[in-house]
């Protein structure tokens, strides 16, 4: 992955220009020419000499061309954007690209609105390890993500889906010149040029629909994101009947890959892959994400499946179980989601004759089935992780691992990766084994049955309200070790947030499936619980007790997880726009955050709405949390977690689905004698840890995108929708708001406000605020004025769009509300 802080700095002067990954040393559209050569568009990229030069005499900066991956930026890294198609020159999102940084008479003047993301920090999304994948989501309706845009026009938020800038890093000069003048309040903000393509990350394929042009020999492909140019392709790869009847295939969605685009064209050239089918339906726009995002949903080859153990049904080796700890009579179980398959973890807690207890976290032992380099562990490296999409899977290992083999499923055998704890009833740990072990779980718990357990200390549970259960184990002694758990677990987590720890929770939006359609039926908030809390809480304890036992072990190949903190410059901005709102919050740590998003905003019914804009403020600085080997960032200050404010942390708990746990697996089993010795090199285990970096994102993004379809359905289907919604931030002529009842957000366009008069924009500091100013229903009226500003309450109304699956929230006239 690149650094922007050169920490892990990466000489690109030798075989890293592989004809695999790059364009080519230099463009092959810079020979071209001679009589009737085209105008050309784009500048001819550089040659892997010129570049690697360039690099070391530090006038150029190699990055990632990054409109949906949020990259690592350091707090002294200043902003610097492309500005326009031609200075991105054929780079396409996730690409690894070098710039070069234009001279400052370049620079623009402007003033900036930055639009990213919700990061993910471990703190905040931990218990996605036991995400339900047929109902979570965190929809996000806010502009792309890391695009700066420049504000040349009156409505600056209306650029967002014109504009295609990229958003850099750049370790140069500082971002102002003060030897230009400028009015106050206006930036000087740096732009660039890509000179080269490193490698293209980007899958090159985008969905999209074909539009016939008269008298040429090709067609004309409209990709649906607008980040990939338009691409023309032969007429012989259209369907046989388009030229004649180019009218039928209005609503079809094709798959259409890029196979060049040289220096003379505002186009690109490619090749039909593939028909999807109609637009709007759920099936072919989700064969869409996943071919776009570039993940395998192929069927596993014969050469993977021979990897699998083939005499079924498969039962624990004599041999294996004499070198594990035999937990079997242990009261051991597993708390998921009620539609879980892939059972990754299981707790047990015994109370001991002290008053301690010995507490133990058992991870399914996928690398024993996993073995390191053969071909299920190639294709397992290369997918990174099972994408959990709203109506299925696309798992990372075959289905006879995930959902069998591997899975902690109740009454069967299994083999497990252990740490146990001697804990005492606050929490603090005693002793600690890891080790290897073979456990039976004796129920599969719901998070509902845990919650259940909990809320009823001294009800007497029937057979009847439970999943079948092993007989060994009376229900009483589950329940008793539910509570057991829960109790530790709010000790835990009282210290680790009054130790500094940061969560920042955003509402989830659930669906309801037709069984037989897999269509949306409803959809609610999901709810996060006392027992989601209980798993998470071991979860982390046991990612963090690894962490630390792996490093201690390997200081120079362990792989680890880092969240950087938040950038410098957004806190700041933050900060002043909350003081102006008149905000108390602490931005200064991650506890300090933590203590003032839960000081209560206000005492009524929409306090919890209020924090939920606060928190969403709040999440825009925040950093992706990224995979590391701690051989290559040489500062252990940079090891740090910010979110969960611990200095080591890695991913133990879910090799089911997650590569980096099994890399971390291997490591354990080296480190106590159990297992082979890693066989990757330092730089091996970066480029790893730099794979599922990206594959995650993607994995995030594709898990949106699929709940974004689902939510276009139910609303095409069963709206419109009604609903208050609270504004979370104000623009020049736009509002983003949250729709209370469904936990989506969405942007207002006041010139699209029926019954809208006139409206004006005001900006004291960073406070922004619209002034709405509404035709009265009796012109003999005086018209109704309506202020805009974050917190407001308003009505809105959720409507299908023209375009498939397309929503947008209309504003009710204040009053009308019948929601």
């Amino acid at each position: 992955m690149t650094d922007f802080d050169g920490s892990n700095h990466r000489d690109i002067s030798s075989s890293f220009f592989s004809a695999s990954t790059t364009n080519s040393p230099a463009d092959k559209s810079k020979n071209k020419g001679g009589k009737g050569s085209k105008k050309q568009v784009f500048e001819s990229y550089m040659t892997s000499e010129e570049v690697s030069q360039g690099l070391k005499r530090g006038e150029l900066i190699q990055v990632q061309c990054n409109c949906i991956i949020t990259q690592l930026h350091g707090n002294d890294k200043r902003d610097i954007f492309l500005d326009g198609i031609v200075s991105r020159n054929r780079a396409l999102n996730g690409d690894v690209v070098v710039v070069q940084v234009l001279p400052p008479e370049q620079w623009k003047v402007n003033r900036t609105l930055v639009v990213r993301s919700d990061t993910e920090c471990e703190g905040a999304s931990e218990s996605e390890t036991k995400r339900e994948h047929v109902v979570q989501k965190k929809l996000e309706r806010t502009p792309r993500p890391d695009v700066i845009v420049e504000d040349r026009y009156n409505d600056r938020d209306e650029l967002v889906s014109k504009v295609q800038n990229i958003a850099l890093s750049d370790k140069g000069r500082p971002l102002e010149d003060t030897s230009i003048p400028r009015s106050v309040g206006e930036i000087l903000q740096k732009t660039a040029k890509v000179v080269y393509i490193v490698e293209k990350k980007h899958s090159r394929a985008a969905t999209g629909f074909l539009k016939f042009l008269p008298d040429k020999p090709f067609a004309m492909f409209a990709p649906v994101d607008h980040r990939v140019p338009r691409i023309n392709v032969p007429l012989a790869d259209c369907p046989l009947d388009f030229s004649s009847r180019p009218g039928d295939y209005i609503s079809t969605l094709f798959i259409c890959r890029i196979t060049n685009w040289s220096t003379d064209s505002n186009f690109a050239e490619g090749r039909l892959a593939k028909t999807l089918g109609q637009a709007g339906e759920i099936e072919p726009e989700t064969e869409g994400i996943l071919t776009e995002y570039d993940v395998d949903f192929s069927e596993f080859s014969d050469e993977v499946l021979d990897c699998l153990p083939k005499n079924l049904p498969w039962t624990i080796p004599p041999e294996e179980m004499k070198k594990r700890r035999d937990l079997r009579k242990e009261c051991i179980f597993t708390i998921d989601p009620a539609t879980a398959r892939d059972l990754d973890d299981a707790l047990s807690c015994k109370q001991l004759p002290d008053g301690n207890f010995e507490l133990g976290v058992h991870i399914a032992d996928v690398s024993y089935f996993v073995e390191e380099d053969n071909s299920l562990d190639s294709i397992a490296s290369r997918r990174a992780t099972s994408v959990y999409m709203v109506q299925k899977v696309i798992p990372m290992l075959p289905r006879l691992l995930c959902e069998e083999l591997c899975s902690l499923n109740p009454l069967t055998d299994r083999l497990t990766f252990s740490v146990i704890w001697k804990i005492t009833p606050e929490g603090k740990i005693l002793s600690e084994w890891f080790g290897r072990s073979v456990i039976c779980s004796c129920v599969k718990l719901s998070y509902d049955h845990a919650q259940s357990m909990i809320e009823a200390p001294d009800k007497m549970f029937s057979a009847e309200e439970l999943p079948p259960v092993d007989p060994t184990h009376p229900i009483d002694e589950i329940h008793q070790a539910v509570l057991n758990l829960h109790s530790i677990a709010k000790n835990l987590r009282a210290q680790r947030f009054s130790g500094g720890a940061l969560r920042l929770d955003q509402l989830k939006l659930s669906f309801t499936l037709d069984k037989e359609t897999m269509m949306p039926q409803g959809c609610y908030v999901y709810q996060y619980r006392d027992s989601n809390k209980l798993v998470e809480e071991f979860m982390l304890l046991a990612n963090i007790a690894t962490a630390n036992h792996i490093y201690r072990k390997f200081p120079g190949l362990a792989l680890l997880r880092r969240h950087p903190p938040p950038k410098a410059k957004m806190v700041d901005e933050l900060q002043e726009l909350c003081d102006q709102l008149g905000i108390d919050i602490d931005l200064s740590s991650a506890g300090a955050l933590h203590k003032s998003l839960n000081t209560t905003l206000g005492d009524d019914e929409y306090t919890s709405a209020r924090k939920e804009v606060l928190t969403h403020m709040c999440s825009r600085p925040m950093q992706m949390a990224l995979y590391f080997c701690t051989g290559v960032v040489k500062e252990e200050q940079q090891f740090k977690h910010y979110a969960l404010n611990v200095p080591l942390y890695t991913h133990f708990t879910s090799p089911i689905r997650r590569y980096a746990d099994i890399i971390v697996h291997r490591l354990l089993a080296s480190s106590l004698s159990c297992g082979p010795h890693l066989g990757l090199s330092t730089e091996e285990v970066e480029k790893q840890a730099s794979h599922c970096n990206d594959r995650k994102t993607v994995s995030k993004r594709v898990q949106e995108l699929s709940s974004e379809l689902f939510f276009g359905v139910f609303v095409k289907e069963c709206g419109p929708l009604d609903s208050e919604a609270m504004v979370m931030g104000v623009l020049d002529q736009s509002f983003d708001v949250l729709v209370l009842r469904y936990g989506v957000q969405k942007r207002i366009y006041c010139k699209s406000v029926s019954g809208l008069d006139s409206f004006r924009h005001h900006k004291v500091g960073k406070k922004s605020e619209l002034t709405l100013v509404w035709t009265p229903d009796d012109l003999e009226k005086a018209p109704v004025e309506q202020i805009i500003s974050v917190f407001t309450l308003v009505d809105v109304q959720l409507r299908a769009d023209g375009a498939p699956m397309k929503y947008s929230a209309v504003l009710k006239r204040p009053g009308d509300s019948d929601s």
